[in-house]
């Protein structure tokens, strides 16, 4: 009899400890994607701001942009001209906004995000909505983009 009871009580103390893991695991995952979608917020509000050294402190470096078929490498910051940044956008581009952030895959130093983001004329009419997969990393103990895989010119 003993030993049932040392067992149903091992069991118990088996399922507490499950129980407990997977709790701790889902407070790790709220925590890493609040934290990726903030650092997401940061990246676009500077880049609304046309703040280019806010911009770049929310990327990782080296850099990696890949659009229009070309990757694109910022080995460091300060090296991108702010007048050609903002021209890709587009002359009549006002401002942008996600559409969507959706975590496909994370680790915990590592998160793949699919986007999707519309730039708007000062009017608030569309230019257009883009595709995007934006890989954020973890180095340093500060998340940051490290890749960025877009639709958008």
């Amino acid at each position: 009899m003993k030993t049932v009871a040392a067992i149903c009580t091992l069991i118990g103390l088996c399922a507490v400890g499950t129980i407990l893991a997977q709790e701790r695991r889902e407070q790790v995952r709220q925590q890493i994607e609040a934290e990726v979608m903030k650092l997401l917020d940061d990246y676009m509000d500077a880049w609304n701001r046309k703040d280019l050294p806010a911009w770049e402190s929310t990327f990782q470096f080296p850099h990696y942009r890949l659009a229009s078929g070309k990757m694109s490498v910022l080995d460091r910051p300060g090296v991108q001209d702010a007048t050609k940044v903002w021209a890709s956008a587009g002359s009549d581009w006002h401002h942008s906004a996600w559409d969507r952030r959706r975590i496909i895959h994370a680790s915990e130093d590592k998160v793949h995000v699919d986007t999707q983001f519309t730039r708007y004329r000062a009017d608030g009419s569309k230019i257009g909505s883009y595709e995007s997969l934006y890989i954020v990393t973890k180095e340093n103990g500060r998340w940051g983009v490290k890749l960025r895989s877009s639709f958008a010119q």
